[in-house]
């Protein structure tokens, strides 16, 4: 009898194991836990922790939540201007609404996969059809990238997926082309160099001409402010003297000085004797 309840008891609690396993539900930080019985969504754990289930009627399918990596195939794209390039691009992309995401992908990450390359692939090959060849090149560094994914716009969204970036790993040229296409690309930017060295010269030009100018008319204006100056000075000068010799006897002395002045300018050389006639002015000073 007692080896029976053993076995009863040993048999209880491994059923029971067997219940407790079977409704237990972990969910961890990267994943989604969809609860689905007889094949309908019943509930979705979006976050990490121990939940419960029915056992045996409902089952448990795991989801990714994180973000997500898909490379696209490297394929031909042409231009606006018929220019064939080759594009290799990536994608990064999440689950955003798991139950949208099984309901219309069957969870299965290869449908999604697929829907993400053909719509990235068209609007890839629509945009860069938009462009010249030059445009697409210059448009590598953020650009094209951006146009890409207003195109896509939320397309996506209708199985769940959000598209976080859409980025160009290389966008080349077929090796045919590219030496005549870096050629012409060289030769544009040496026009343009040429036209800005030439419009910097012209400008260098008539900054020197305008200071030039500049200077012509400073000079003239220091002139005559000289000039001016001068002639207050001299003014000046005049007025001073004037009054210094404002009455007879200061106007007479003040010539005697002059009459000496002019004596002793003429005696030159070594030869010291004055000849001059009575009716000079200067025979009046030594009279």
């Amino acid at each position: 009898m007692k080896s029976k309840k053993g076995v009863v008891l040993a048999v209880i609690a491994i059923l029971l194991v067997v219940v407790v396993k079977a409704s237990a539900v972990v969910t961890y930080p990267n994943e989604y836990a969809v609860i689905k019985q007889f094949g309908k969504i019943v509930t979705i754990h979006d976050e990490p922790g121990l939940s419960l289930k029915v056992p045996f009627i409902q089952k448990t399918e795991k989801i990714e939540n994180e973000v997500l990596l898909y490379d696209l195939a490297v394929s031909d794209v042409m231009t606006k201007d018929k220019k064939s390039m080759i594009a290799d691009c990536f994608v990064l992309w999440r689950i955003s609404d798991p139950q949208k995401y099984t309901q219309t992908l069957s969870a299965q990450k290869s449908n999604a996969e697929y829907r993400i390359d053909t719509i990235v692939y068209n609007s890839l090959k629509n945009v860069i059809s938009s462009l010249s060849q030059e445009e697409v090149i210059s448009g590598r560094d953020g650009e094209l990238a951006m146009m890409i994914g207003d195109n896509i716009g939320d397309t996506l969204t209708q199985y769940g997926i959000t598209l976080l970036a859409v980025e160009t790993k290389s966008l080349d040229l077929p090796d045919e082309n590219k030496a005549a296409v870096y050629e012409r690309m060289i030769s544009e930017r040496n026009n343009i160099a040429a036209t800005f060295q030439a419009e910097g010269k012209e400008e260098a030009k008539e900054i020197s001409n305008k200071t030039k100018a500049e200077i012509i008319v400073m000079q003239s204006e220091a002139d005559a402010k000289a000039e001016e100056t001068i002639a207050k000075g001299e003014a000046e000068y005049m007025r001073i003297l004037s009054e210094a010799y404002n009455n007879e006897e200061k106007a007479d002395f003040y010539l005697f000085l002059r009459s000496l002045d002019a004596a002793k300018k003429t005696m030159t050389g070594s030869n010291k004797t004055l000849i001059i006639d009575q009716s000079s002015p200067l025979a009046d000073i030594f009279y």
